[in-house]
């Protein structure tokens, strides 16, 4: 009888573990094999795809679509994350506002017009970020001015699998 009540409170102490621990991050993008060999947790964005890969390691990654630079707004290269950000308020580049100069200065973090969406990671080197959008229907396209939109759940997911310093690399 004795190991009869051991084993059931011992069984009820690891359901009331399991019970409260939290949910396993669910994969918003599609785990895909890949033939490049980036060291895992990299961050590789294929323009010409519009797809943005999260090195897992062992010839697999996350894949998630993206929407990227328009023609003539494109780039490559490497970068780090040197910020994150949720919510951001966004203040359009001088090159937005050229074309652009009915925008006002900041759009706050929030806004349906904020181009940010719920998140944004910013990039070493220049003005350009991965971030959301609350134009879901950009993804997939040339669309920016250089900067790589997910959509809202794929950055949040992304946002909260890397950190300050995670090497992108971004290709033609």
């Amino acid at each position: 009888m004795r190991g009869k009540i051991l084993f059931s409170a011992a069984a009820a102490v690891i359901a009331a573990t399991c019970a409260l621990a939290p949910a396993p991050a669910q994969a918003s993008g599609s785990l895909v094999t890949v033939r490049e060999s980036y060291m895992p947790g990299t961050i590789v964005v294929h323009t010409s795809e519009r797809a943005l890969y999260l090195m897992v390691g062992g010839g697999q990654a996350l894949r998630y679509p993206v929407g990227v630079g328009r023609i003539g707004k494109q780039w490559s290269g490497t970068s780090f994350i040197n910020g994150k950000y949720l919510r951001p308020a966004w203040t359009p580049p001088a090159e937005v506002r050229r074309d652009k100069p009915f925008l006002p200065n900041v759009i706050p973090g929030g806004s349906s017009h904020n181009p940010m969406g719920v998140a944004a990671m910013t990039l070493s080197g220049g003005e350009y970020a991965i971030h959301g959008t609350n134009d879901e229907g950009s993804i997939g396209h040339f669309v920016s001015y250089g900067c790589i939109r997910m959509h809202n759940a794929d950055i949040s997911d992304l946002f909260g699998r890397v950190g300050v310093g995670t090497r992108v690399v971004v290709t033609q």
